[in-house]
């Protein structure tokens, strides 16, 4: 069996809740009294460029929520969205732990908007566990195209075969594997300890 030496993990919908995925969206759309319909075609329009670190947290709100008068502020709106962000305790716990481990590589490739990665980065203390961030906002990629998986490999300088990625989408875990990465599609946090073990990784669960 190869032995894995680097870890790649996607941050929303594993390590954390979403930053701004359709439930947030959803739930700020309610709040806020805004028009599903319009704010979608709008979203659309500007999503690509704003988690890949083209728009600021700023631009894309005034281009999706501000481009009209509105009876709260945008303080008011962004400041609900960096709330939306909860940590899921079990998984950030399997991560410290192979970190702590000395054992792998820890890195995230996620796509994510640039204020909201680095919100979450400093709030749930992800620094402290990953040597590198291969986000969208940072790297002008996203998930699933092929370049964000070869930067991160090429950053990690550690072969496909010797690499485990950790997604919920099955579209992203399917592109890792096409790398010869090993993908796990996390589904809970006992399932994934078990498909780490599968793969001969050591850690404290």
């Amino acid at each position: 069996m190869t032995t894995i030496r680097a870890i790649f993990w996607d941050v929303g919908g594993v390590l954390l809740s979403n930053a701004w995925d359709h439930p947030q969206r959803g739930s700020a759309l309610a709040k806020f009294g805004l028009n599903r319909a319009e704010f979608s075609s709008r979203h659309d329009m500007v999503v690509s460029s704003f988690e890949r670190g083209k728009l600021s947290l700023d631009e894309y709100l005034h281009c999706t929520v501000f481009y009209q008068a509105r009876p709260f502020t945008l303080q008011a709106f962004k400041q609900y969205m960096f709330s939306l962000s909860q940590p899921r305790p079990e998984v950030l716990q399997i991560a410290k732990g192979l970190k702590q481990s000395c054992r792998y590589r820890m890195a995230t490739i996620n796509n994510e908007s640039r204020e909201l990665n680095q919100f979450r980065i400093e709030s749930f203390g992800l620094a402290a566990i990953f040597d590198f961030f291969v986000s969208s906002c940072f790297v002008g990629l996203r998930k699933p195209e092929d370049g964000i998986y070869r930067l991160a490999l090429d950053l990690a300088q550690v072969p496909p075969d010797e690499c485990c990625f950790v997604d919920d989408r099955p579209l992203n875990v399917e592109a890792a594997a096409r790398f010869g990465m090993h993908a796990i599609r996390m589904e809970s946090p006992a399932q994934l300890i078990h498909q780490l073990e599968m793969l001969g990784v050591q850690g404290t669960w």
